[in-house]
């Protein structure tokens, strides 16, 4: 199954169609044609309600149809609205409907959220845009808005927008110490969270600002990237200028050892004189960001695996040991494809042969390692 969030959905930076309009309903009419199945004798009533309110959903001059700005009105998605309806008129048993009944009365009237975002379990379903398989197969990045795949090495934006979803709330406060292009930067201020950037190269950090700044900040979020080493940084004195003591949620996408070379710098990962000094220098950059991290909250990790002098280098899993070994608890393995990738898009059938002549798998996975903090 192919999965493609609302945020990977362009083809050609040209958005597809745009889903349609959620109903709003009028709450308290709502809660009282609910009350009224609840209250059914046979479960033919409770059929008959359920139509007659799907009619009433389904007809636009019902007065079951509220103002969306207004307060007493509740939103759902379309296909939300009609899973719940017809989970309840399919029930077997009148006892069951009215558990359906009651659920859904929940998730009209109590909101109940986790610790490290606003996902609202009692509506959980309509979260469908949110991933929760450990394997992503996406067709092609976000090209939307201040987006540029032109920095070679970035990665996709869906990668950060799917972690600020899950592992923080609206406010928050997020570190990536390799901005980059500005990549997670931008989707913080689309979701209304603030954010942190690093990046060695002050001309890469110059032109990532310009692109943050060029994406509209509706929630009035800070956004800023510094040019400086972020194994040198001191995060706590960053977040501080702010008035933070802490952040919520790290990103860091590294470069691949030296796969990309992205300076001339000594200082850059990618330059590092061995695989032992890139583990390094990563278990150090962790040692930086770690004190500024609340606990329970979580860290990323995306990188991917090497291939050198007929071997292929477990980089991915060699990294995640090192954060491991600083006290962070391994929650999740994600595997996201890269189908399309500038290196290998017009050799493929070069790559295949020298698959076969080698004897190797040719790689389109990276990782996306979630721990999170004791």
């Amino acid at each position: 199954m192919q999965l493609i969030p609302p945020s990977s959905i362009y083809l050609d930076d040209q958005p597809l169609e745009e889903p349609p309009e959620p109903r709003t309903l009028s709450r308290v009419l709502l809660l009282e044609h609910l009350r009224r199945l609840k209250a059914a004798g046979s479960i033919r009533e409770v059929r008959r309600g359920v139509a007659d309110l799907k009619a009433q959903v389904d007809d636009r001059a019902s007065d079951l149809h509220a103002d969306r700005a207004s307060e007493a009105g509740v939103s759902f998605t379309q296909d939300y609205l009609d899973a719940e309806l017809d989970q309840i008129a399919a029930a077997y048993t009148v006892e069951r409907a009215r558990y359906y009944v009651d659920r859904f009365v929940r998730a009209i009237t109590e909101v109940r959220t986790g610790a490290v975002n606003d996902i609202n379990l009692n509506r959980w379903k309509e979260y469908e845009d949110i991933y929760t398989d450990s394997l992503w197969l996406v067709s092609r990045r976000d090209g939307s808005g201040a987006h540029s795949a032109g920095y070679w090495g970035n990665f996709i934006p869906q990668i950060p927008h799917q972690m600020m979803r899950r592992y923080t709330r609206p406010g928050d406060w997020v570190l990536d110490p390799f901005a980059g292009s500005g990549t997670t930067l931008i989707e913080a201020r689309r979701l209304g969270r603030n954010c942190l950037g690093v990046e060695l190269q002050e001309p890469v950090a110059a032109r990532a600002s310009a692109l943050v700044e060029a994406e509209p900040n509706p929630h009035g979020v800070v956004g800023e990237i510094v040019a400086r080493d972020s194994l040198s940084t001191d995060f706590r004195a960053l977040l501080e200028r702010h008035g933070q003591r802490a952040a919520q949620l790290a990103i860091l996408h590294p470069p691949y050892y030296d796969i990309i070379k992205f300076s001339d710098d000594a200082r850059d990962l990618s330059n590092a004189g061995s695989i032992a000094a890139f583990l390094q220098m990563i278990g150090r950059l962790v040692d930086g960001i770690a004190p500024v991290l609340e606990s329970g909250r979580y860290l990323v990790l995306v990188i991917g695996d090497k291939y050198a002098k007929r071997e292929w280098v477990p980089l991915g899993f060699q990294t995640m040991n090192e954060v491991i070994e600083r006290g962070f608890s391994l929650k999740s393995i994600v595997v996201k494809n890269f189908e399309d990738t500038t290196a290998k898009r017009s050799q493929k059938e070069l790559w295949k042969y020298r698959a076969l002549a080698g004897g190797f798998y040719v790689f389109k996975h990276e990782y996306i390692f979630v721990f999170r903090k004791r």
